[in-house]
């Protein structure tokens, strides 16, 4: 076919404004997947034209066997565009397509489940990739219903957007016939087929739908009830604080296979079933479903029936969706300190973003959709909500909430701007947010504040990427010590709208805390001592702490060690599972990727006593013990009936040296698991062995290792002390670049990340994949491949400092 082009914003706003969507009726053919790849389709699209005898296009980048405009028909696509010509006011386009690349395309994958050879076929469109599959206008703001048939194999099991189908048969297939949905920008819309297993629940006027492969029933059936609770407690809070009950009676989640992520397709979410973990859930992993599912919830709202006119307010979905699935889990789950955990996990992530060469303002002008791929990221999901956590902090929740409900009554079903929304809060709360907008959204960098004193009182010192912080509210905490430990004694808001503030708190504390809460995206120093993180009182005091040791060892402030030190101290107090989990991973990190090669055996020795002591805490056995196993060397006691663990175990065994086939051999005929495979494969990617480490990588790079496993195999192929085996590497992975985006934005942001030398090269490798993010890249792994050379350029200066 050629190439594909990407749609600019001009080429948008030209389509947008000549054309108005009635309608896309969509027939999909499902019948050939059993045995072969293909999928066919025949979209019928009703629309009217602004200037009749203009001339446009559809997007149509699968194989296009014909097309008929107002019963004319129509030339050959090229670059993915069928060009439309001498329209009518009034016109009905139709367009059969053929989609024959269902492994490794974009929009459309078939997934064979290795347990018992069933076929699933999923979809997944963000942010252009429905074209992939059928004729659309594929982009965000020419919205409309979609309604859909799909014939498949009987006894598959279809899902789409608007819930329960009509069916009938029809010989040895079925005709699924679904409702036509709400108006729906293309990208919203999803149909995923096969033999699923299904569990489904009323909870008060909602049908809620579990879907899963039938090799992980058992798995799904143990979790069931937990995804139903927090299904209904996020439909009720998001109902409430938006205005706007969810308006389908119907909401489905379809775990699939071969999957990256989760996608927020209206009432009917795509999950990665990775997340259906085949061992009893960790309190992280737990903690992590949730928030997952109440971010791709939140998007029913911001992003399905609101949804931004063009990419450059992509925030306007993600940043909100994330900030929402906090505010929820928070306030409406058992699972109260979300906030901290986004603190200590992803947060961290948007600081390092922010201050590297990847930053960019969360609002900035996208001129073509392939740009758009490049900005899901750190800046964009957990900098976007924790600045939105600052905006609700700013104007206030009560205002916050009114603004929200305004907004979804105003402009349900259609498209906004950054300026929609801004409108609405500034009615709302009354306060002028020209600045906040310029200093937030549209300037990229993060803020520093310090403490100084000025006659004994404290005073809030702060600096900004252009100058002056930005308009904020942030809290101070002052703790005296007390017993060993720090008590608040005062706490004081803080508006900052100066370089230089005071604050109303008494002098002489023993500690006072910048940014205490965390209500805002900033660093702060001096940066909290080992000492003080294992003596402050709370969770949140105790995160906050935490980010600032870490935030200065990504600065160079502080070494490896002092990092160490801190995440240690903190761990050995903290009372929420899920945090210290965080804490221990951390922990790890540190060790395996910046600490000095010197000082590793001692940290992991000092980190697999830590993780024996918490091992007898039950809530955190099971974490304790897989950091144990990561870090340990007396890993073969640890090996029981615990198969998640006696896998990690092996992968530790391996890195070690010792010869692990036949005890993989034996976990695999002993594991149901239908993704076993891959876990053998990340065994054999941690040995210290040329032809295991050359199998692996081509494994990688055929695209052999299922998408939800490249990061585990990843990580297990990049080991520490092995620098001399993966010295050829880099070479290999600079080849792989310029295709390395094959299958869209999620693969080729997984395998830029995960194969990228962590170990084997120096600055001068570095300094080249730097350079080479300047060449002919897809725009997901240039951004992405600055990212994670910046990440490791720091880790090598942290590896070079005593």
């Amino acid at each position: 076919m050629g190439e594909v082009k990407s749609l600019t914003q001009g080429e948008a706003e030209e389509r947008a404004g000549l054309l108005d969507v009635q309608r896309y009726d969509i027939a999909v053919d499902l019948t050939d997947l059993p045995t072969g790849p293909v999928v066919r389709t025949v979209s019928t699209i009703t629309f009217t034209c602004a200037r009749p005898g203009a001339s446009t296009f559809v997007d149509a980048a699968a194989r296009v066997l014909g097309a008929t405009l107002n019963g004319r028909e129509l030339g050959p696509a090229a670059q993915g565009r069928l060009p439309l010509d001498d329209l009518a006011e009034s016109n009905v386009l139709v367009v059969e397509c053929e989609q024959a690349d269902t492994r490794e395309g974009a929009g459309v994958h078939k997934a064979v489940d290795p347990a018992d050879g069933e076929v699933y076929l999923w979809m997944t469109f963000e942010p252009d990739q429905a074209r992939f599959v059928w004729a659309c206008f594929d982009q965000p703001d020419l919205k409309a219903p979609h309604a859909f048939t799909v014939t498949a194999p009987t006894g598959w099991t279809v899902t789409s957007n608007s819930g329960a189908a009509q069916t009938e048969a029809a010989g040895s297939s079925t005709v699924w016939k679904f409702a036509p949905t709400p108006p729906l920008s293309p990208y919203n819309t999803v149909v995923n087929a096969g033999p699923f297993h299904q569990v489904r629940r009323s909870v008060g006027e909602y049908d809620l739908g579990l879907y899963c492969r039938r090799s992980l029933a058992a798995v799904l059936e143990r979790d069931a009830d937990k995804l139903f609770t927090v299904t209904a407690e996020g439909l009720q809070f998001f109902g409430e604080q938006f205005g706007m009950p969810f308006p389908q009676s119907r909401y489905d989640q379809v775990f699939v296979p071969e999957f990256g992520g989760a996608m927020e397709n209206f009432g009917c979410v795509t999950w990665a079933d990775v997340h259906l973990r085949r061992n009893p859930p960790t309190p992280s992993e737990d903690e992590l479903q949730a928030r997952i599912l109440l971010h791709e919830m939140a998007h029913m709202w911001f992003g399905n029936i609101v949804t931004m006119r063009w990419w450059d307010d992509l925030w306007l979905n993600e940043s909100f969706a994330e900030f929402a699935a906090n505010w929820a889990a928070a306030s409406a789950t058992r699972h109260t300190s979300a906030w901290a955990r986004h603190l200590t996990d992803q947060k961290l992530e948007a600081y390092l973003a922010d201050q590297g060469p990847v930053s960019h303002p969360i609002r900035q002008p996208i001129r073509d959709v392939a740009q758009a791929m490049s900005i899901f990221d750190a800046i964009t999901y957990p900098k976007g909500a924790s600045v939105l956590r600052q905006l609700q902090v700013y104007v206030g929740e009560e205002a916050f909430r009114a603004g929200m409900t305004s907004y979804f009554s105003r402009f349900a079903w259609q498209n906004t701007t950054l300026q929609d929304l801004v409108d609405e809060l500034r009615a709302a709360s009354g306060k002028d947010l020209d600045a906040w907008r310029a200093g937030w959204l549209e300037t990229a960098g993060t803020d520093r504040f310090t403490l100084e004193f000025a006659d004994g009182q404290p005073v809030l010192v702060g600096q900004g990427p252009a100058g002056a912080p930005r308009p904020q509210v942030l809290a101070v905490g002052a703790y005296r010590e007390q017993d060993g430990a720090l008590v608040r004694e005062a706490q004081q808001l803080v508006e900052v709208e100066a370089a230089r503030t005071p604050v109303d708190l008494p002098a002489g504390a023993d500690f006072y805390l910048l940014n205490d809460d965390d209500l805002t995206f900033a660093s702060t120093r001096p940066v909290a001592s080992g000492e003080v993180a294992g003596k402050l009182p709370t969770t949140i005091a105790r995160a906050v702490a935490v980010s600032s040791i870490w935030d200065a060892l990504l600065a160079g402030e502080v070494s490896a060690g002092q990092t160490f030190s801190g995440l240690l101290a903190a761990l050995r107090v903290e009372t929420v599972p899920s945090i210290a989990e965080t804490y221990l991973t951390l922990a790890a990190n540190v060790t395996e990727l910046w600490s000095p090669a010197a000082h590793r055996e001692r940290q992991a020795e000092e980190l697999a006593e830590v993780c024996r002591d918490l091992a007898g805490q039950p809530a955190l056995r099971a974490a304790a013990l897989r950091t144990l196993v990561r870090v340990g060397t007396d890993v073969e006691e640890l090996i029981g009936d615990d198969i998640e663990l006696r896998w990690r175990a092996l992968v530790r065994l391996s890195e070690l040296g010792v010869d692990t086939g036949p005890a993989v051999s034996d976990l695999l005929a002993a594991d149901p698991d239908p993704d076993a495979k891959a876990r053998a494969v990340a065994v054999r990617a941690a040995a210290p062995d040329a032809e295991s480490k050359a199998e692996v990588w081509q494994a990688l790079a055929n695209r052999e290792v299922p998408l939800g496993a490249v990061r585990s195999v990843t990580t297990a192929f990049w080991r520490p002390g092995q620098d001399e085996l993966l010295a050829g590497y880099g070479e290999k992975y600079l080849a792989l670049l310029p295709t390395i985006h094959a299958g869209g934005m999620i693969p080729g942001l997984y395998y830029t990340e995960g194969m990228f030398p962590l170990f084997g090269q120096d600055q001068e490798f570095v300094d080249r994949a730097l350079a080479a993010t300047k060449a002919d890249l897809a725009p997901v792994v240039a951004s992405t491949l600055l990212g994670r050379a910046d990440e490791v350029s720091r880790m090598l200066r942290a590896r070079n400092r005593e």
